[in-house]
């Protein structure tokens, strides 16, 4: 598809808004890689938001591998996504200038990233809660026919009340098998299942794969396989993990049982569904005993 065709497509059919006369933009921008996020306010409902808005020459090459297939835009999808552990998309559209963007609800709080990066100290019962509500969030996107294709603690926010919020369903796609075919080497390296990796055909359980992964760090502070900051990294995930006992020896057997089957390499081994492993761990429970070493 053409960038020309790609904008008509996009562009087709709706009114256009002035951004700058519609949003004042109260906090400088977030760069993403097809994206620019700020916090603003709506001047027609006084309302703080958060503007996604996006650089539809970085996206039309995302949007062309699903060429004639009818995929839905991130605002269509957002929307279509709802629930306690998801950012609410609120709308989507084009400006007057030909920039698309997207309006979510704006969560205020602290990267889930950032707190494992910065090691903070955190109780082995905040983790589980932690992990159950990551496992909620990416359930909600599943059960709406999604899948969200960048699940990594990049992109889940911790509201000042405890609520975890998955953010950024950029690369999201529907459930189906055309839109998962081989080839589509897309997501965070570090969290990217095997058969992303290995250009094989896949389906939702890559999610479950990359989810396994942040409740492994969540837990841990550490990752299954060594860090890396290239796709070359995510080569090493056909391997199997480092046992998450070898840095948590007193985790709950119920717990580590069933991350360590969710960043299994071969998905068939992987839980089918996060309701599968929420339900694989419902009976943990954690005091402030030993967590992590």
């Amino acid at each position: 598809m053409s960038l020309s065709g790609f904008l008509q497509r996009l562009f087709g059919g709706g009114a256009r808004v002035p951004l700058e006369r519609r949003y004042e933009r109260l906090q400088e921008g977030v760069s993403g890689t097809m994206s620019q996020f700020y916090k603003a306010r709506d001047h027609e409902t006084g309302t703080i938001v958060g503007l996604k808005i996006i650089d539809p020459r970085k996206l039309e090459p995302i949007e062309g591998r699903y060429k004639g297939l009818g995929k839905p835009l991130e605002g269509e999808i957002g929307l279509k996504i709802t629930g306690p552990h998801v950012v609410k998309t609120l709308s989507w559209g084009t400006s007057t200038d030909g920039r698309p963007f997207v309006v979510q609800e704006f969560v205020e709080g602290t990267l889930l990233h950032s707190l494992i990066s910065a090691r903070k100290p955190m109780s082995p019962a905040k983790r589980l809660d932690l992990v159950r509500q990551a496992a909620l969030a990416v359930a909600t996107v599943h059960q709406a026919g999604f899948v969200h294709r960048d699940v990594c603690p990049r992109n889940f926010i911790l509201r000042p009340d405890g609520t975890l919020v998955l953010i950024d369903f950029g690369l999201t796609v529907p459930d189906q098998p055309v839109f998962l075919q081989p080839g589509n080497r897309i997501g965070t390296p570090n969290y990217m299942a095997p058969e992303v990796v290995r250009r094989r055909q896949a389906d939702k359980r890559l999610d479950v794969f990359s989810f396994g992964v942040t409740a492994y760090e969540i837990c841990t502070y550490e990752l299954p396989w060594p860090r890396g900051s290239s796709g070359k990294a995510a080569l090493a995930h056909d391997s199997e993990p480092a046992d998450i006992r070898g840095h948590w020896p007193h985790i709950p057997r119920p717990l580590a049982d069933a991350i360590m089957a969710c960043v299994a390499p071969e998905p068939a081994r992987r839980p089918e569904t996060l309701d599968a492993f929420l339900t694989r761990i419902k009976g943990v429970a954690l005091d402030a005993g030993p967590g992590p070493t």
